[in-house]
């Protein structure tokens, strides 16, 4: 479906009253990535009439990074794509919604080889050149003959400008596709980002629960892809949570595929230009799956300030956004602060002095110095919390280290999404 679709969709269902996610929705132009076509079909995986099979096929000599869930529990296609990675070059992405092959044993990682030996003969390719991705209900085979009687249509699908259709074929409770696209000028070259993501529900960093992929036209090492892959990641996939639970089937893939002609590395003028780019492909790759987490109606941005390290502020963010208190509290606009406090105060942090803390709702000052502003009301707090997007800033105090975190509320349609999710 064409941008316009969803975006019609959005101005219908607030016209409407009906609430879908937080933000437009609108999605900026997404620009082919020059040796990276993709194919889509209707397989039935398990729903009838909805798209659920991509392929991705990226041209010879593209080099591949990627990073992987680290839930113990990870599903017989993380397992296969890890190996895969690291035998051969790899040539296509085959990924399927509706069902996560996660938690499957033997028959799992058995259909998930079937499912790369499949498209391999069709392709003639090797088996170990394609990286398999699933998504869906965990605990449930994947129905094999669905899946590879879909790989035909998809293969004769194929195209460069498919990336939004992608995007729509890898959702599962996702409400809108998520997408994003720049282009940058190297040296009077021009170099494209696309990329895309899927994720709603069972969202927690350490991979993040989601799905990702990223490609560009530059010629990249793998192992300069790979290292730029680790940090952007760590600014983005990383740094969302939306109930605390991650997830068995986390992938995120980066390919460079080297068909601008444009090399780069750590020691090229221009790579600062190039990761800025790609950073904030990621970040709004990222945030887009906050902003339609299960049942959200707002957006909550948590700033940690003041820290002695990296790791503490991450503590005392995570236990703000991962607090079902503060969650509940910023879906009803209630600016129960006590809430607040009492996350940051059981986040772990040693030796924190209480009385030097400042928090912020917004531009409302709501603690200082670890009690009740002076000049914060009620009405004020309200008035904060009110609007779909909120920013939480903690000041610490203890030293000059920040982080920040994205996250979303907790709304009666997120209890009614995952307690519906199988029927």
């Amino acid at each position: 479906m064409p941008v316009w679709f969803w975006q019609k969709i959005q101005t219908v269902s607030r016209a409407f009253g009906i609430k879908m996610a937080v933000g437009s929705g609108i999605l900026s132009e997404l620009f082919p990535v020059s040796g990276v076509r993709i194919g889509i079909a209707e397989a039935g995986i398990r729903k009838a009439n909805r798209k659920d099979v991509v392929i991705f096929e990226l041209a010879a000599g593209s080099t591949v990074a990627a990073t992987f869930t680290t839930n113990a529990f990870c599903a017989a296609p993380v397992h296969v794509a890890k190996k895969h990675l690291a035998t051969e070059a790899c040539r296509y992405w085959l990924v399927n919604t509706g069902c996560a092959n996660a938690g499957t044993g033997e028959q799992g990682m058995q259909d998930a080889l079937q499912s790369c030996d499949a498209l391999a003969k069709i392709t003639a390719v090797k088996p170990e050149s394609i990286l398999p991705f699933s998504t869906g209900v965990i605990g449930e085979l994947l129905p094999m003959e669905r899946l590879v009687g879909g790989l035909p249509k998809a293969l004769a699908d194929l195209d460069a400008n498919h990336w939004l259709r992608a995007a729509e074929g890898i959702m599962t409770t996702d409400t809108r596709p998520k997408a994003a696209s720049k282009k940058i000028s190297i040296d009077g070259n021009i170099i494209t980002v696309t990329g895309i993501s899927k994720g709603a529900g069972m969202i927690k960093p350490n991979m993040a629960t989601m799905l990702g992929f990223v490609a560009t036209d530059a010629k990249v090492s793998q192992e300069d892809l790979h290292a730029l892959l680790k940090s952007v990641v760590n600014k983005s996939f990383n740094r969302i949570t939306i109930d605390g639970d991650t997830s068995t089937n986390d992938a995120c893939m980066f390919a460079a595929t080297g068909k601008s002609g444009v090399v780069l590395s750590p020691a090229s003028p221009q790579w600062n230009v190039f990761a800025q780019a790609v950073e904030n492909i990621f970040a709004e790759l990222a945030q887009a799956i906050v902003r339609d987490g299960e049942g959200a109606t707002k957006f909550i941005t948590v700033e940690i300030n003041g820290g002695n390290s990296s790791a503490e502020c991450l503590r005392a963010a995570y236990a703000i956004a991962e607090s079902p208190l503060v969650k509940t509290a910023l879906f009803a606009s209630d600016p129960n602060w006590g809430r607040i406090l009492a996350a940051i105060g059981r986040s772990g942090i040693e030796n924190l002095d209480t009385s030097r803390i400042n928090i912020f709702l917004n531009d409302v000052q709501i603690v200082q110095n670890g009690g009740r502003a002076t000049s914060y009301t009620e009405e004020q707090g309200q008035r904060a919390m009110a609007p779909e997007e909120i920013i939480v800033r903690v000041e610490l105090q203890r030293g000059v280290i920040g982080e920040t975190v994205w996250t979303c509320d907790f709304s009666h349609d997120y209890v009614t999404i995952n307690a519906e999710y199988r029927t």
